[in-house]
């Protein structure tokens, strides 16, 4: 039985993306010797994920010469919205609340982070 098709990013995925988010446009040549300064990486698989991030919809691309050149359709910041709001609806029943508590209790914050993260919440408050 196939995997069923993730609508957010996988590790590998957010990998590619991240260096189409820095160099705006790039084909897939320039993918893979970005990707290759940390690791080897196949031009094959990423010409691969590049198609599947395409169907996913984060990415389009023109033809330059031979060479497909792809761009974003997705900005960092959607993509981060929609990777959490999947998370907390996965993980934490649909409940930001439980996402925080969890957070604070499993993740040993301190007085000095919740004071911070209260303060964030009440900007966020007065901004509605």
């Amino acid at each position: 039985m196939a995997r069923k098709t993730s609508k957010t990013l996988t590790e590998g995925e957010l990998r590619l993306m991240e260096v189409l988010w820095e160099l705006k446009t790039a084909s897939v040549r320039d993918v893979v010797n970005a990707l290759s300064i940390k690791e080897a990486v196949a031009y094959n698989t990423v010409q691969t994920m590049l198609g599947i991030l395409e169907n996913k919809g984060y990415l389009e691309h023109h033809k330059e010469g031979r060479a497909f050149v792809y761009a974003p359709l997705v900005d960092r910041k959607t993509a981060r919205s929609s990777a959490l709001r999947h998370f907390i609806g996965s993980f934490f029943d649909g409940s930001p609340q439980a996402l925080v508590q969890n957070l604070i209790q499993d993740e040993n914050v301190d007085s000095i982070e919740i004071d911070r993260l209260r303060k964030l919440l009440q900007e966020g408050v007065a901004d509605d």
